[in-house]
This record gives structure tokens, sequence and C-alpha cells, in this order.
């Protein structure tokens, strides 16, 4: 085989399922907003810092980091204008070391990144109580590579020759790490990393079928008792005939005979990829019609199991990326001197990640109705964010304010005289009301 055709073959085997694997989850983590202290509400505060950083979808950037790369970071700082600002960092420009006595705090954290301007590698190291800047000639800086090589590196002073450390004025590590199935191991665990041999053993199967079809789909012909001429100058056979689909083998010879040999079956190939795929589908715990997009008379109940393995997963990561995105908040009141900024009550609200329909949702709110749950969080059960809340919030007052009622109500002075006479009134028989003795 032409190691030319080889490679084209392997290219064209790929099928990147795992993509699948990782977009599953993630597109259903979506965050609407913070609720903060004992409010019932969303904070106004909090969705405001969050828009001016454009975290809607920011904060989809961090969920892909952690989910692909084991984990993603987020930066709070200042942007010199007293406001906080979030940043994503990738996990291959960020390292952090943990409390040993506490390894949900955050000790130190590096970042390093190449500077446009200079063209050099610059690092920050933040401390508890100090930062330090450093400068590097190097041009590729990720971990775990060459930055490792701390030789490399030098203190970074300004052009007037002043030093740029100094103290850490927020008092803590402004990196919040976004860690991916941490109950497998401690750094983090690729939503991929299971499947990856799966993965290998799909493409294997589909250059398999690909040789299969290039080479024994087409049915291979063969020629009995026919004279087949030599080259005179190298003594080899000459080819008699061309094989190609489009050409007709005939001879003058009548006692030569022709045949075909039958086509190789491709099912147990096709077989072969379905059987992988499935494998791959329990093991990630992704829906299977996901996969292999066969969805025929299938019930909504069917569906909705088929995707319970997901749902359950997702809840997973909200209350993991939950935890760091409260912690990304209070890091932004820090940076605002808020008092917020101590409050461990947050809580974040996601958008809801099992798939229902319009109505399922409108039979539950009324349900929820009679069992006396608040109107707001019937509200937010069914799907709308807190700004639209809100906003039907002040709809619904004006309705109220606007409606008209059907007739003109009787004052609350006129309704009291009328009931005070009702119940005071007696009977009082008359002289002429007196029966006749007779």
């Amino acid at each position: 085989m032409d190691p030319r055709e080889a490679r084209e073959w392997m290219r064209d085997a790929r099928t990147n399922w795992t993509a699948l694997v990782i977009d599953s989850p993630a597109e259903r983590l979506g965050v609407e907003g913070f609720r903060v202290g004992d409010s019932s509400t969303a904070d106004d505060d909090a969705n405001r810092i969050w828009q001016e950083n454009s975290m809607d979808a920011e904060s989809e950037v961090v969920h892909y980091g952690a989910l692909a790369q084991r984990r993603s970071f987020v930066l709070v700082e200042d942007d010199g204008k007293g406001r906080p600002r979030m940043l994503h960092k990738s996990a291959r420009q960020v390292v952090v070391a943990r409390d040993p006595h506490n390894p949900r705090e955050i000790a130190a954290g590096l970042y390093m990144y190449l500077d446009d301007w200079t063209g050099k590698s610059r690092a920050t190291l933040w401390t508890r109580d100090e930062v330090h800047e450093f400068v590097s000639d190097l041009t590729d800086v990720v971990f775990p590579e060459r930055a490792a090589r701390l030789d490399s590196w030098d203190v970074w002073t300004l052009p007037s020759g002043g030093e740029t450390s100094g103290p850490n004025t927020l008092g803590v590590v402004p990196l919040v790490p976004f860690v991916n199935r941490r109950n497998r191991r401690a750094g983090g665990y690729a939503e991929h990393e299971d499947v990856i041999p799966i993965q290998n053993r799909i493409n294997l199967s589909l250059i398999n079928l690909i040789a299969a079809m290039k080479y024994g789909a087409f049915r291979q012909r063969w020629a009995a008792g026919l004279e087949v001429d030599e080259d005179p100058i190298t003594g080899q056979k000459i080819q008699p005939y061309k094989l190609d689909i489009k050409s007709l083998w005939t001879t003058e010879d009548s006692e030569v005979k022709f045949g075909e040999f039958a086509a190789t079956d491709l099912r147990p190939y096709v077989a072969a990829v379905g059987s992988a795929v499935q494998d791959l589908a329990a093991i990630s715990k992704t829906p299977p019609h996901y996969l292999l997009g066969q969805v025929v008379n299938v019930s909504g109940d069917a569906l909705k199991a088929a995707e319970t393995g997901l749902a359950s997963k997702v809840k997973s990561k909200k209350r993991e990326f939950g935890e760091s995105w409260e912690q990304v908040m209070r890091l932004a009141f820090r940076v605002l001197d808020d008092p917020r900024a101590n409050d461990f009550q947050a809580e974040t609200i996601w958008a809801d990640s099992e798939s229902r329909t319009v109505s399922e949702l409108a039979d539950a709110a009324v349900k929820k109705q009679a069992a006396g749950v608040p109107w707001r969080q019937r509200m937010e059960d069914m799907g709308y964010t807190p700004a639209q809340i809100s906003r039907m919030e002040i709809d619904r007052a004006a309705d109220a304010l606007n409606a008209t009622p059907t007739t003109d109500p009787e004052p609350v002075s006129l309704r009291a005289v009328r009931d005070a006479r009702q119940q005071d009134r007696r009977t009082v028989i008359g002289r002429d009301d007196v029966p006749d003795a007779a």
C-alpha cells in the first residue's frame, strides 16, 4: 500500500465522537444569576458585574476549558477604574499551589503569557500578601514544558528602573480554579479521557471499512485459459486488461472463461463501529441518539430516560462549578470593598439542564401553585431568567393597576353602614297586624 494513500485513509477515517462527549454537558451548563445572603431574588449588583464582563459568553469558555483540559481558571482583578474585571485563563497558562491544610484554599498562583508589546514572555506570581512580576525571552510559555525552567526568568522592572513587586491589596490569590471530575483526580480529569481508547478503536474500524470499500466492495474479475504475453525486455507478464468499473473484457478465444469474485460484505465493519459507539455512549453517559442519530417512533418518556445519565452528570458539575462561581463573585465584591465579599450564603442560579416541553412546565407550575409555591419560584422553575422575572413582576403590577372592574365597587364606608343596619333589624308587629281573636 502506498504510504501516501494510507495517510489519506487515516485522515478520512477521523470521526471526532469525543467532541460530542464534551459538548453534551457543556451546552447544558448555563449561569443565570446569583443570590446573595438571605434574599430570594437574584442580586442586581452581581448581575451588573456579570454583564459588565460579558460572562454570559465567557462562562461557556470557562466550562468548556474545564471539561476538555481538566481545569480552567478565572482571574479577578481591578480594571483600573475601581470595577472588578473577570478574565478566563487556560490551564496551559496558569498553575496554583494549594494550602496543604485546606486544599480548597489557594496559597499561591502563577500566570504566564506572551506580551505582544515587547515580544517577551511575562509572568505574574501572587501570594496572599505579595505580587511579583517576571520576564523571560522564552516564546513557548505553557505548562508543563519549558516554562518550568526557573533559570530562564528574571525579575521584571519598569523602564524607569522601578520594581514591579508589591503588596497584594486583595489579601487573597485572585485566581479561581474550575476543576472537572475532581473525584477522579485532584488535579482534574477531562471529560473524554475515559473514551480515548474507544475513539481509537472506532478510527481503526473506519480505516478497515475504507480499505474494504476500496478493494473489496468492487467485484474482482478473473479469466481462465487466457494466454498472457510477456515483455520481451523484462520478461514480465503484460497485464491484458485494465481493472476498471467502466471497462469490458473481451477475447477472440472461445475457450477462455470469465468470472468475478463476490463483493466483500461491509456489514461487519459497520456493526463494529456501531458497537464501539454504544460503548462510548455508555461510559461517557452520552445519550445514544446524540451519537447515532436514530430517533424513530420514540416517545418523550423514552428520550427522557435516555438522557437521565447526562442530566445526573450535569447536576454534579453544577455543584462543583457553582462553588467556583460563588468564589469568583466574592472576589469581585472584594475588589469593590463590599461586605458581601464575606457572605458565604451566596448561591449560583443555573438554567434548567433537563429537556422539558412548554406544556410540561406549565402543568407543573399550576400544580405548584395549588401546593402553595410562591409565584417567583414557579417562574424560575419554568425557565425564566431573573431579569425576565423582574420585568414580569413590573408588568403584573401595571396590569393590576390598569385593570377596569366590571361594576363600580361599593365604597367600604357604605358597605359597613349597610351591614350594621342588617344586624340591628328587628321584627315590629303593628296594630293592624294583630290577628283577629274571632
